[in-house]
């Protein structure tokens, strides 16, 4: 029996586990078989294969009983992406390529019948497994705009397997990937001076923006909730080079995306804003094999979610861990998948069912009944991870001041704000005030007895609990820094305690 190696990667989750691709020609009865727990995609890779082979002008092993392990035969297989190390290694078995030509190389791509290389998902975490075990990649062309993102890298791309076979050979070579030399940020259109009036969203907006900080913008219709939401992604600074990598693998393993990406797109803060009837596998991931779902997309951007009580109770509760945790973990039977979401969450809800509630019944045109109920949807661990809730109410005299031109851009100067107070905040306590823990809290976010005292009858007062508690005092702490004051003080605490409108709708609407 002659027998080949050839190495490649499996997608499990946003990990890439080593396969080893053997294949063994034996004498026997003509017969083709794929071993190692392969999938339906997997298996079809037989008649893949074999097409290709013979369109490219390779000889087809005939008369052999042609066996194809992938091991380790307890990880499942999925997908067409093992047709290139598949058909690389019955070349290499059949002695038109030589083993030394693939023991330093990982093959990856897809085949059609007349042997061309189409693009495969989960590339990116694939090829830094790759680059950690010093070995050469070589992928379809399709999957470019993934590997260039990758610095200090051994990547070649090929459009066919005769491509492949040539550069393993020595003819033609196949060019390496150069990698992006600079990542340009483009910054999204819009800025904040397009909305008219709001001062008060406007400023938690940039405190949000300041500290990570999870936020929620309660008003009637056409106040600008949706509007303020898609222009906190302009106020937030550049991904560095880890962060930017994050989010291009997770945007790899999701797949669907990156035919139409550019490389620098890749490395781009987005704002995912999922339709309300969206179940819970589509927010938070889901399937088999397991996917990201929208809050991994989001990570280290914005999840905005419009019309929150329309969403599923369901679905909004499974938020809950991830808030936390800053990542979803996805159990199957046999296996779970991780993956990142660290995401900021920005919400907006009108008052009632109706759209307007300020507190009184002359104002609403529904029931109390019909207002707790649509407002119930809303469960009070979720509230307690949203750490500003702002109200954003009809502004009737600012439509009387007729704009004559458009008003000055705010946001890049805004936006320098937020970069100098992230890195004040990073280089103090190594993370934003957003993410900071309760036992940084007591050193970072210190105060006088007297000021103790006043949150804590504020506390008693809107009848919160020990994590709003917390999150009162890391919003506090990010006004402070905005204000550049070294300790908080009871101004920071009553500000931080002004953003608690729902709170306080919701405590007007027991007393009616």
């Amino acid at each position: 029996m002659r027998i080949a190696r050839v190495f490649t990667r499996a997608l499990y989750g946003m990990e890439a586990p080593l396969v080893t691709v053997e294949v063994g020609l034996a004498m026997g009865l003509p017969a083709f078989t794929v071993v190692g727990m392969p999938q339906a995609g997997v298996r079809e890779a037989r008649d893949r294969v074999r097409s290709a082979i013979q369109a490219s002008d390779f000889d087809f092993p005939r008369g052999s009983k042609i066996t194809v392990n992938l091991a380790p035969a307890d990880l499942p297989k999925h997908g067409a992406r093992y047709d290139l190390a598949i058909a690389i290694g019955i070349l290499a078995a059949d002695g038109q390529l030589s083993e030394a030509a693939v023991v330093s190389r990982e093959f990856y791509g897809e085949l059609t019948l007349n042997g061309e290389l189409r693009d495969v998902e989960g590339m990116l975490p694939a090829l830094l497994a790759c680059r950690r075990e010093g070995r050469e990649a070589v992928i379809p062309l399709d999957n470019l705009a993934e590997a260039q993102v990758i610095r200090e890298q051994q990547c070649v791309v090929g459009e066919s397997l005769r491509d492949v076979v040539e550069h393993l050979t020595g003819p033609h070579k196949l060019p390496f990937v150069q990698a992006l030399k600079s990542h340009d940020y483009v910054y999204p259109t819009g800025d904040i001076a397009d909305v008219m009036g709001q001062e008060q969203a406007k400023r938690a907006l940039l405190l949000a923006a300041m500290g990570g900080h999870h936020l929620l913008f309660v008003g009637p219709p056409g106040t600008g909730k949706t509007m303020l939401a898609q222009r906190l992604l302009g106020l937030l600074p550049p991904l560095n080079d880890e962060q930017g990598l994050e989010v291009a693998a997770v945007r790899s393993v999701a797949g669907y995306e990156h035919r139409a990406a550019t490389p620098h797109s890749w490395l781009q803060r987005n704002l995912r804003a999922p339709h309300h009837s969206c179940s819970a596998a589509a927010l938070v991931g889901g399937g088999s094999p397991p996917q990201p779902g929208e809050i991994s997309l989001a990570h280290n951007a914005i999840l905005f979610l419009d019309e929150l009580p329309e969403f599923s109770r369901h679905v909004l509760d499974s938020l809950r861990e991830p808030l936390e945790s800053g990542h979803v973990t996805i159990s199957r039977a046999g296996y779970q998948a991780q993956f990142p979401a660290r995401f900021q969450l920005v919400c907006a809800l009108n008052p009632s069912p109706c759209g307007h509630f300020d507190g009184t019944l002359a104002s609403a045109r529904s029931s109390p009944d019909q207002i707790n109920r649509y407002l119930g949807k809303l469960s009070g661990p979720l509230l307690d991870r949203i750490d500003m809730q702002v109200d954003v109410p009809r502004q009737p005299e600012i439509l009387k001041q007729q704009q004559t031109e458009a008003p000055p851009a705010q946001t890049p100067k805004l936006r320098e704000q937020v970069t100098a107070m992230r890195v004040l905040q990073c280089e103090r306590q190594g993370c934003l005030n957003a993410d900071l823990q309760p036992h940084q809290l007591s050193t970072v976010c210190q105060l006088q007895k007297s000021d103790h005292t006043f949150l804590v009858a504020a506390i008693e007062k809107f009848g919160l609990s020990h994590r709003a508690y917390h999150r009162v005092l890391r919003l506090a702490r990010t006004i402070a820094d905005a204000a550049q004051a070294e300790r908080v003080g009871r101004q920071h605490l009553a500000e931080a305690l002004s953003y608690r409108a729902l709170d306080r709708l919701l405590q007007q609407l027991r007393e009616l």
